[in-house]
């Protein structure tokens, strides 16, 4: 029975082998017989295809001005990969359908039906917004950096969907001083919603907000409310603890998203970018030199100017959520081509500051720094990590003129000796103790030997003084005093 199976087996493999031999020599060349031409030809059939693949036109396409929305890269992500994936929600297609994110679809489909509830007052048709939607979907699919691997009806869904739960909960922030509270939002989630909007890959090109904005706010309350990007920046300016009547600035209106938006509104206005090859001494080394570090009362975040060996800086608030919204202004500087690498530069600049715990205290000392992490050991660490593995662009630096003035005052000659002084003598509060010491005991030597001095000459009559000055100053060479003096 086994014998006859096996048999059977190696008959079907025989004919099998004998077919494919009679098609291959039906297709070929005539010339395939000779050696190493079945090769030759396997050769040139992968040769065209991998000269198909690499001058495919889609390969050779430059990437659109449109795109702004991109995906982090993977030398940035693996730093610190949580800064950039999203805690609770996703926002946008990068990340939607995530397994541990559906949580917070049911939060999003309340504010949603909440929203579109013909309850309400001039309340707004949902198939009108939903069709809106659909005209905007290949505007805004063409601004992701990565192709979307949604269909249309499911690309649009999620484009309503997540951008009228972003627009009402915008409103309900801002209303919050009347309410006290929004609607299914516990007190925990807010901190973390803000954290989870503001990163690069978990955005929603603006202009969907803004057309979400204006057809539902037919529902809004009598009282008229702010624009939409004042809504965002009320929403979003507790990441950098400053006043919420902050307003869009020059730049805002050019702003692909709320991520750009946030950082148009802490960058400096009217700099002139240049190449900055060196970088700024240390907190230690520019006090060591005699230059003074104040806190700025400026409006922006970045402005930073050097007058007259004082260096004034906006304070920073730093902590984890600051650190997340850094990383990705960063992640979009370096993938958007048209935008100035200005955030970059800045944090280049603490970086550079701070070498040690030493800079953290010194820097917190003038209230240009303050943070709510364990030690200034670990704000030193978390700022070096923040710059890890970025590039700085030395090419397009806006502090240039402020890094070149505190360098060119460090190098002078007097604020070396300076420094040198207080780095050798008042490098501790031991040493400098001992240092005042030791300069207030030379003080009193130096009282006691005049003193002395004073009533010797009191005693000395006519010229005998410059005698026994000249005896005393030869008595190594002669042995003996030349001249007698006076009893």
């Amino acid at each position: 029975m086994g014998s006859s199976k096996l048999t059977r087996l190696l008959l079907q493999e025989i004919s099998r082998r004998k077919c494919v031999g009679i098609v291959l020599e039906r297709t070929a060349p005539k010339d395939l017989s000779r050696p190493g031409a079945l090769h030759e030809r396997r050769y040139s059939n992968l040769s065209a295809s991998l000269e198909k693949e690499l001058f495919e036109a889609d390969h050779l396409k430059e990437e659109s001005s449109s795109v702004c929305i991109y995906k982090v890269p993977a030398v940035m992500r693996g730093v610190e990969r949580k800064a950039f994936q999203p805690s609770i929600m996703s926002i946008g297609p990068y990340h939607h359908g995530v397994e541990r994110l559906q949580v917070q679809e049911e939060l999003k489909r309340k504010f949603v039906g909440r929203l579109f509830d013909q309850s309400r007052e001039n309340g707004v048709k949902f198939e009108i917004v939903k069709s809106a939607m659909g005209k905007l979907e290949e505007e805004a699919r063409i601004c992701y950096s990565e192709e979307i691997d949604l269909k249309s009806e499911e690309f649009v869904n999620m484009m309503l969907v997540d951008g009228c739960f972003i627009v009402e909960l915008f409103r309900e922030v801002w209303q919050q001083g009347l309410e006290h509270q929004i609607p299914f939002i516990k007190r925990w989630m807010l901190p973390v919603l803000r954290r989870d909007f503001i990163m690069l890959e978990n955005q929603l090109p603006l202009f969907v907000l803004n057309k979400l904005f204006q057809m539902t706010s037919s529902g809004a309350p009598a009282e008229p409310l702010p624009s939409l990007q004042n809504l965002a920046l009320h929403f979003f300016n507790p990441l950098l603890q400053r006043d919420f009547d902050t307003r869009p600035t020059e730049g805002a209106s050019d702003a692909r998203h709320v991520l750009d938006l946030f950082r148009s509104t802490i960058l400096p206005v009217g700099v002139v970018r240049r190449k900055q090859p060196k970088m700024i001494p240390s907190m230690t080394e520019l006090k060591e030199a005699g230059i003074k570090v104040q806190k700025a009362r400026y409006p922006r975040l970045l402005d930073i100017t050097c007058e007259e060996k004082v260096l004034k800086i906006p304070p920073l608030y730093l902590d984890d959520r600051k650190c997340t919204l850094f990383r990705n202004m960063v992640a979009f500087e370096k993938c958007h081509r048209s935008c100035h690498p200005d955030v970059t530069t800045y944090l280049f600049f603490f970086d550079a500051l701070i070498n040690s715990a030493k800079d953290v205290g010194l820097l917190h000392y003038n209230e240009v720094l303050h943070h709510s992490l364990g030690s200034n050991k670990e704000v030193a660490r978390l700022v070096s990590k923040v710059c890890k593995e970025i590039d700085r662009d030395v090419d397009e630096s806006y502090l240039f003129f402020v890094v070149h003035d505190a360098n060119s005052f460090c190098n002078s000659f007097w604020a070396k000796k300076r420094a040198a002084l207080a780095r050798h003598y008042f490098s501790s509060w031991g040493v400098g103790v001992s240092t005042i010491g030791a300069l207030f005991a030379l003080y009193l030597t130096l009282i006691q030997t005049t003193t002395g001095v004073a009533g010797s000459l009191t005693q000395l009559k006519g010229n005998y003084f410059g005698s026994f000055l000249t005896d005393s100053l030869l008595l190594p060479l002669f042995g003996k005093p030349r001249s007698g003096g006076g009893d």
